[in-house]
C-alpha cells in the first residue's frame, strides 16, 4: 500500500514538473522576437487572408496546435495568447496569469473541405471541455477553455454544440463562449512546438495522448500524411 502511494506521489510530481507552465524558462531557437506581434502583422502577405479563422483556448497550446494541424482543410495554426488586457504579452506574463489571457491557437481553414462545426468537434476531443480553468497538470485562467467567435454564425454554432454535450451527458462544459477581439502570436520557439519536441516529457505524457486521440476519432478527415503514420 505505501509503495503504491509513493509510486502516486511520484507520477504526480512528474506531471507537475513537466507542466506547460514550468517550460516558460524555455530556451528560444531561431530568431526570438523582441516582442509578440498582432496577428494582422504576421501573416502579412502570407496569403492566409482567403480562409476563414477560428479562435480556441484549450490548455497549453503545445496540444492543440498540433492536433488541429492534421485535419484536413486546415491550412495554418498558430499559438498564442487572447482574451487579455494587454498589448504584446510574453509568455511569462501570460504564464504569470497576470495579463487574464489564455494560451490560444487561430485556425485558417478552408470551409470548402472543412467546417466550424467540424472544428468544434475536433475542440471537444483534443481539450476536456468540463474543466474549469485548467487542463490536466496545466492549472490557472490562462489555461481555460473559451471559443473566441468571429461571428454570430460562430457564435450560435459555439453555443448549440455545447448545449448538445451537455445534453449527451459530456459533462458540465466550462467552456466560455466570448466576442473575439485580438490574437497576440506567441513567440518564435512555440510555433510547431510539438514536432520538433518529441523527447520532451511534457510533449510525450500529456500532449502526445491528446494527440493520438484526435488521430484516432477523426481518422476520416485527417491529413494524408497522417493517414500513411504508423
Amino acid at each position: 500500500m505505501i509503495k503504491k502511494t509513493v509510486f502516486g506521489l511520484m507520477a504526480i510530481f512528474g506531471l507537475v514538473l513537466t507542466s506547460c507552465g514550468q517550460q516558460q524558462g524555455a530556451p528560444l531557437k531561431g530568431k526570438a522576437m523582441k516582442e509578440v506581434p498582432a496577428i494582422a502583422t504576421y501573416i502579412e502577405g502570407k496569403g492566409l487572408e482567403q480562409y476563414d479563422v477560428a479562435t480556441f483556448a484549450g490548455g497549453c497550446f503545445w496540444c492543440t496546435e498540433a492536433s488541429f494541424e492534421r485535419i484536413k482543410g486546415v491550412k495554418e495554426v498558430i499559438s498564442g495568447y487572447s482574451g487579455g488586457e494587454i498589448k504584446h504579452p510574453s509568455y511569462r506574463q501570460v504564464a504569470s496569469g497576470s495579463t487574464k489571457h489564455a494560451e490560444a491557437i487561430q485556425i485558417y481553414f478552408d470551409p470548402a473541405v472543412v467546417s466550424f462545426q467540424q472544428l468544434l468537434e475536433v475542440f471537444y476531443v483534443a481539450h476536456d471541455g468540463t474543466q474549469l480553468n485548467r487542463q490536466g497538470p496545466d492549472r490557472g485562467p490562462q489555461y481555460r477553455s473559451e471559443i473566441y467567435y468571429h461571428d454570430d454564425a460562430q457564435k450560435v454554432a459555439s453555443e448549440a454544440y455545447i448545449k448538445k454535450l451537455e445534453a449527451n451527458r459530456y459533462g458540465t462544459i466550462a467552456t466560455l463562449v466570448t466576442p473575439y477581439k485580438e490574437f497576440w502570436v506567441a513567440e518564435a520557439y512555440h510555433q510547431d512546438y510539438y514536432p520538433s519536441n518529441q523527447d520532451n516529457p511534457y510533449i510525450a505524457n500529456v500532449s502526445k495522448p491528446k494527440v493520438v486521440k484526435v488521430e484516432k476519432v477523426f481518422k476520416a478527415i485527417l491529413k494524408d500524411e497522417y493517414k500513411t503514420k504508423p
